[in-house]
């Protein structure tokens, strides 16, 4: 007997939290009647993510949140189901890939799930008459969510938006796990050279700039940080990197990743401090953190000497190779098929959740940025730790009453 091929079957085996939510409200489907915008990655894990929304009753329009990370199969799979729009395609240019979300936002959703701020921005800035009338929204990344803090700051968010990435159900894990061992091993897979024994330079020390450099220190390698942040500088010291600024970094480095969210991180005079054969990968939202133009003015010629590497030959000689064309490398490889399934089951559960929160549990909110309920977070930590097979302890009731009582009658100091 033989089975048709069907690209979201591995990621369903390894996302159980969102196949639960399947199972639990297939029948009821508590989001008919309302229409989800979903942006992503759109890859195996996010199809299954779609496929849960749309289990739940909602009809959803799903685009790219970065061109070059779409998995052509996923699209075709999901594009065939009633209920189920795509607005994109694998290999779709920038500029297609801009028309396609305007085109989604003008189907008007009642609902946005977004990633970096993407559907969200446009559809601020250029369909002020579709944002007044959405009923809220999700972000799931950092760069998202500083792109939201500014737009919150000026106060022109016109609905309220669930900070999906600053619960610990995210960031602890996504962040920390998904973006560490998938840029590690997409640009152990792209170049096929060791991490163990590199001077590897990771640029930022947040979560996801943490996760890369303990996981690569954990490989062998030799770990530097640059940090704008002197708290989180102190924090890699103490985590056991070397700490120093990206000049005196762009010398002692071997391959480089940049994680911080910002933009020209790596730049011209970091370019030409770089040795000679240097690796150059981003793992940072948008294409912006390693200063391409800079490279390619500073280049006598360019070539190709592995799929997915870009060699940028210097005047005098040197050689720096750039992976995925500056874009994320753990997505846009040749090989890259984003963080593993384990670690999205709980990101996607809580973009579920900040959506069934707002639209069935009618959750009355001003317009704005808001942290989701704790309460939300740790029921899906509880969900994932069923499915795991683990439990967890449970607190007697005087061990309750003694964080209750803030004099402690009964101690002995």
């Amino acid at each position: 007997m033989s089975f048709e091929p069907d690209p979201l079957t591995w990621a369903r085996d390894h996302t159980p939290v969102l196949v639960s939510f399947q199972e639990e409200y297939s029948d009821s489907q508590p989001l008919s009647g309302y229409t989800v915008a979903f942006a992503s990655h759109l890859e195996s894990k996010s199809g299954v993510a779609i496929e849960t929304l749309h289990a739940a009753g909602a009809e959803v329009l799903f685009a790219p949140s970065e061109p070059q990370s779409t998995h052509g199969d996923v699209v075709e799979t999901l594009d065939q189901r009633d209920g189920i729009t795509a607005f994109a395609w694998e290999g779709m240019t920038d500029e297609e890939f801009d028309e396609a979300q305007h085109q989604l936002l003008e189907e008007e959703p009642d609902f946005i799930l977004d990633d970096g701020c993407e559907l969200i921005a446009k559809c601020h800035a250029d369909h002020p008459d579709v944002a007044a009338r959405v009923v809220g929204g999700g972000e799931q990344t950092t760069a998202g969510i500083t792109r939201l803090e500014a737009m919150d700051e000026e106060g022109v968010l016109e609905f309220p938006v669930y900070g999906v990435n600053n619960t610990p159900m995210k960031h602890f894990f996504d962040n920390v796990h998904g973006t560490g061992e998938s840029s590690l091993a997409n640009i152990a897979i792209t170049t096929n050279s060791l991490i163990s024994g590199q001077d590897v330079v990771v640029c930022g020390y947040g979560y996801c700039g943490r996760g890369i450099a303990n996981k690569a220190r954990g490989m062998g390698a030799k770990t530097i940080v640059t940090e704008v942040d002197p708290r989180k500088a102190l924090q890699a010291h103490m985590d056991g990197h070397r700490v120093m600024d990206m000049n005196e970094a762009a010398e002692a480095g071997k391959l480089f990743i940049s994680a911080t969210g910002n933009r020209e991180v790596m730049r011209a005079e970091h370019f030409e401090r770089m040795p000679d054969g240097a690796t150059l990968a981003n793992s940072g939202h948008f294409d912006v953190e390693i200063d391409i133009a800079a490279l390619e003015e500073l280049a006598d010629a360019v070539s190709t000497p592995r799929d997915g590497v870009t060699r940028y030959h210097m005047a005098d000689g040197r050689k720096l190779n750039l992976l995925a064309d500056g874009r994320l490398v753990n997505l846009t490889g040749p090989y890259s098929h984003g963080h593993p399934a384990e670690v999205m089951d709980g990101t996607f559960a809580m973009m579920f959740v900040a959506a069934y929160e707002m639209l069935v549990d009618g959750t009355e909110l001003e317009p704005g940025l808001y942290n989701i309920p704790d309460r939300l977070d740790r029921a899906v930590a509880n969900r994932k730790l069923e499915t795991l097979g683990l439990s967890t302890e449970s607190l007697t009731e005087s061990q309750q009453a003694y964080y209750e009582e803030w004099q402690h009658p009964d101690s002995h100091f």
